[in-house]
C-alpha cells in the first residue's frame, strides 16, 4: 500500500488491483490539496481501515480474490455514509444497474474520459455533501428556535409540566388541544411540537380562525376553484393541502362559526378535502393541532360548539398557565428577553435592578409573555445605561391595580373595556360578547376617544 496525505478535508480511498492504474488515480484526485488519498491494493487491508469512514471510495470491480458486490457489500455495512464509485474495466449497463441499486453512488468505464468523469463525479458528491450538511445546520437552528421557544423558560411546576406534555406530544403521532389566555404563547407550543415530532421536515401551516370572517375561512382551510365565487379569479390552495403530511395549527377553534364545524368534522373523518365549487376530493394527512382560550366544553355545553368535534380534536390536553401563575418564571424570562433583544440590537448587555425586578415581579400581566416581552423590550430602550432601573420599566395599568382611586363609573368602564381590548387582540366582536355590552357601544367608545385601537387594528 502507498499514501498521500495532507491536512484534508476530504478522506478518499482507493481500491485498485492494477498498480499502474492506482497510482494514476492517486495523482489524478491528490491535485487538489483539500483530498486526501490513501490506495489500497489489499482488500483486507482496505476493509480495516474502513472504520476511518472515508468521504469517497472508488473500487475496482474485477479484483482477483473477490467479487465487487461482496466488497461493496462489505463497505455498505462499515461504512454507510461513504460515497462509492465503481470502476470497471468492461461496460456493462445491466450491472451498473444492479451495482446501484445495491448502493453505489456511480459506475465508471476505464477508457480515456476516466480522469475527467471521475473528477466530474468526485465535485458533484462534494457539492451534494456541503448542501446536505447546510441543510442540516439549519435544520438544528430551527429545532433549537422552537424547541421550546425563547420565551417559554421557566422552572415553576406548572410549566414543569406544559414540557412533559409537550414532550409526549413530539413523540406521539396525536392531536393536540392548547388552551391559555391569550399571550401565554400556544402558537410557540404547537411549533414546538412539530418541530420535534417525525413530521419536522414537513410544513407547519398556521390559521387564526378569529381573524378572518366566515365566509372567507371555508376557502381559507378546504381551497377554491377558478370561478367558484365572485373575485375567484384563479385556483387557491388550501391551508389542509398546503399542510399535507405535516401539521395544521388551528388558532382560536372556538370563533369558527357551527356551519363550518360541520365541514371541518367530514374532513377529519374522512381525511380528504373539497376545494369550494369543486366535485373533487383531495386526499390530505395531517396532524391537527388546535389553541383557544375559551373553555370548550362550556361552548359544548351552550350548544356554540358541536361536541363530535370536540372530540375528534380533544387528543392531548395542554394548559398553559397564566403568567401570574408563574411566580420568579416572570424574572426568567424577563432576562432571557433582555439579553437577546440586546443582542439582537447591538446594544451593550444589560440587566435589572433590584428595584426593577420587584416592579415586574409585581404586575399581573393581563397579556402574559406577550405584555412581558414588550414592557422589557420598551424598557432596553429607555435605559440609558447597562441597568435598566424601576423608572424603565413602564406598566399598564390594570383595573384591579386602579380601583382604589377614585373615579367616575364612566371612566372604570372604559378602563375595563380598554383591559379587554388589550387582553383579546382587540377583536371588537369577542369583547362585546364577553362582556355582554352591544358592539356598537364599544365602537362608539372608540369613535369618541374614550378607548384606544391601534391604527393596524382598524382595518
Amino acid at each position: 500500500m502507498s499514501s498521500l496525505q495532507n491536512d484534508a478535508s476530504e478522506k478518499i480511498f482507493v481500491l485498485e488491483d492494477d498498480l499502474w492504474y492506482s497510482q494514476f488515480l492517486s495523482y489524478h484526485l491528490s491535485t487538489n490539496p483539500d483530498h486526501q488519498v490513501e490506495v489500497f491494493n489489499s482488500v483486507d487491508e482496505f476493509l480495516g481501515r474502513l472504520p476511518e469512514t472515508p468521504t469517497i471510495i472508488t473500487l475496482d470491480y474485477h479484483l482477483p480474490s473477490v467479487t465487487g458486490e461482496a466488497v461493496l457489500q462489505k463497505i455498505l455495512e462499515k461504512s454507510p455514509n461513504s460515497y462509492i464509485i465503481i470502476i470497471s474495466g468492461q461496460e456493462d449497463i445491466r450491472k451498473a444497474v444492479s451495482l446501484m441499486k445495491m448502493g453505489a453512488y456511480d459506475y465508471i468505464v476505464k477508457n480515456e474520459e476516466t480522469k475527467e468523469r471521475l473528477w466530474s463525479i468526485v465535485e458533484k458528491i462534494k457539492h451534494n455533501r456541503s448542501l446536505k450538511q447546510e441543510l442540516e445546520v439549519l435544520r438544528k437552528e430551527v429545532k433549537q428556535k422552537y424547541s421550546l421557544g425563547s420565551e417559554l423558560v421557566g422552572s415553576s411546576e406548572p410549566i414543569k409540566k406544559v414540557y412533559q406534555l409537550v414532550e409526549k406530544a413530539a413523540v406521539n403521532n396525536i392531536n393536540v388541544t392548547v388552551t391559555g389566555e391569550t399571550g401565554t404563547g400556544k402558537e410557540l407550543i404547537a411549533k414546538a411540537i412539530h418541530q420535534n415530532s417525525r413530521r419536522s421536515k414537513m410544513p407547519f401551516v398556521a390559521v387564526n380562525i378569529a381573524a378572518l370572517p366566515s365566509e372567507l375561512l371555508e376557502s381559507e382551510l378546504f381551497g377554491h376553484e377558478k370561478g367558484a365565487f365572485t373575485g375567484a379569479t384563479s385556483r387557491r390552495v388550501g391551508k389542509f393541502e398546503e399542510a399535507n403530511g405535516g401539521t395544521l395549527f388551528l388558532d382560536e377553534i372556538g370563533e369558527m362559526s357551527f356551519n363550518l364545524q360541520a365541514k371541518l368534522l367530514r374532513v377529519l373523518q374522512e381525511r380528504e378535502v373539497t376545494p369550494v365549487g369543486s366535485n373533487k376530493s383531495i386526499p390530505v394527512e395531517v396532524r391537527i393541532i388546535t389553541a383557544t382560550h375559551r373553555n370548550l366544553l362550556d361552548e359544548v355545553k351552550k350548544g356554540n360548539f358541536r361536541e363530535d368535534l370536540f372530540y375528534r380534536l380533544l387528543g392531548i390536553q395542554i394548559h398553559l398557565p397564566p403568567l401570574r401563575e408563574r411566580g420568579h418564571d416572570i424574572l426568567l424570562i424577563a432576562h432571557k428577553v433582555l439579553k437577546d433583544f440586546c443582542k439582537q440590537n447591538d446594544l451593550e448587555e444589560k440587566s435589572f435592578t433590584s428595584d426593577a425586578q420587584k416592579k415586574l415581579l409585581s404586575h399581573l400581566y393581563p397579556g402574559n409573555v406577550r405584555e412581558l416581552k414588550a414592557v422589557v423590550e420598551l424598557a432596553a430602550v429607555l435605559s440609558d445605561s447597562n441597568l435598566v432601573t424601576d423608572s424603565d420599566i413602564q406598566l399598564q395599568k390594570t383595573v384591579s391595580s386602579s380601583a382604589s382611586e377614585e373615579k367616575t363609573l364612566d371612566q372604570y368602564i372604559h378602563e375595563m373595556v380598554q383591559s379587554y381590548l388589550d387582553k383579546y387582540n382587540y377583536n371588537v366582536v369577542y369583547v362585546a360578547d364577553k362582556l355582554k355590552v352591544g358592539k356598537s357601544t364599544i365602537y362608539r367608545m372608540i369613535q369618541k376617544g374614550d378607548v384606544l385601537i391601534p391604527e393596524q387594528k382598524k382595518y
